[in-house]
């Protein structure tokens, strides 16, 4: 069965339950075969993923390149590509309009297409949320008038700084938001922000439902911004789960993706056997592909444990950004 799909806000965009993120196609975690990258971007197309995301920050434009590569073989009318602007390096911020505009016509080049369907401001508290106001996002709506861009949307940790922005422009100049790490088992603050945003009329993308590696058997990477008491919760989350034969990875993910308010959960993917393994993990999820019931139990019973064990620290998040743009 095919991915279900959901409206991501008032965009008419019906886009997969299950978005792919393409940071791991730059090598950000660990240096990938761009061969078997391409190929990821096949499978997810075939397996019914239409929701494709990516920036120029990741991997210094690799990410986009490599995506590029994938979706030239494509049917452009079928897929949805989300990049973004603002954001280049991991101290590198510009939200000019004079910089925002050659970026989105440095990434049509790169991702090889006419047009992209979201251009968002990528982590905009790093940068002044007034200019993002009164010069990033007017420069972008003139690219919407120009058809080089159809969506305009805003990116960033804490939502205080996407809700800032959204109370001081009018109606209809931001058509998405994406919040990342704020809608998985051990965070679910964005869950209270969803009629905020619903009153907004915008298109609500969930990102990283692993919270960046700390729902996973490996654990998050060293220079995971978590405090120490998330991550020792965490850790012994993936315990739990391992001396029970369940992927924790596994058990986040259908978390993530159960939400209706939510239209689309992003994770990062650079293989095809990820591709299938994420894809199957939420078809059974949402009830679409059977699963062996005692799987289910077992599964069930972990996932009550694991939720137990992250009861302390729940909704515990770090700092992000330029401390005027909390």
């Amino acid at each position: 069965m095919a991915l279900p799909r959901r409206v991501l806000g008032n965009t008419g965009l019906e886009v997969s339950v299950l978005g792919f993120g393409a940071s791991p196609l730059g090598g950000v975690f660990q240096e990938i075969n761009e061969a078997e990258g391409i190929a990821s971007v096949h499978e997810a197309f075939k397996l019914g993923i239409n929701f494709f995301d990516t920036s120029p920050f990741y991997g210094s434009t690799k990410s986009e390149t490599v995506l590029g590569k994938g979706l030239k073989d494509l049917p452009r009318d079928k897929i949805i590509v989300s990049t973004k602007v603002g954001r280049y390096g991991q101290e590198y911020f510009d939200f000019s309009a004079e910089r925002v505009a050659a970026s989105v016509r440095e990434s049509l080049t790169r991702l090889q297409i006419p047009y992209i369907d979201i251009i968002q401001c990528h982590d905009i508290e790093f940068g002044s949320l007034d200019q993002i106001i009164s010069e990033t996002l007017p420069a972008l709506q003139q690219l919407k008038a120009q058809g080089l861009v159809r969506f305009v949307g805003i990116t960033g940790l804490p939502l205080s700084a996407l809700q800032y922005v959204l109370d001081r422009v009018p109606p209809g100049t931001v058509d998405v938001i994406l919040s990342y790490c704020h809608y998985s088992l051990n965070d679910t603050a964005l869950q209270d922000a969803i009629p905020y945003f619903q009153e907004k009329q915008v298109g609500i993308i969930s990102a990283s439902p692993l919270s960046m590696g700390l729902l996973t058997q490996q654990g998050p990477p060293e220079w995971h911004p978590a405090p120490a008491e998330l991550k020792e919760a965490a850790a012994a989350a993936a315990a739990c789960c391992r001396d029970q034969g369940v992927d924790l990875a596994k058990l986040a993910l259908q978390f993530a993706v159960k939400n209706p308010s939510i239209s689309t959960t992003l994770v990062g993917m650079c293989s095809s056997d990820v591709v299938r393994t994420n894809v199957t993990a939420v078809l059974q999820a949402l009830g679409a592909e059977a699963v062996d019931s005692s799987s289910a139990r077992q599964e069930k019973k972990a996932l009550e444990e694991v939720e137990r064990i992250l009861a302390p620290v729940k909704d515990l998040t770090w700092a992000s950004g330029r401390p005027d743009s909390q």
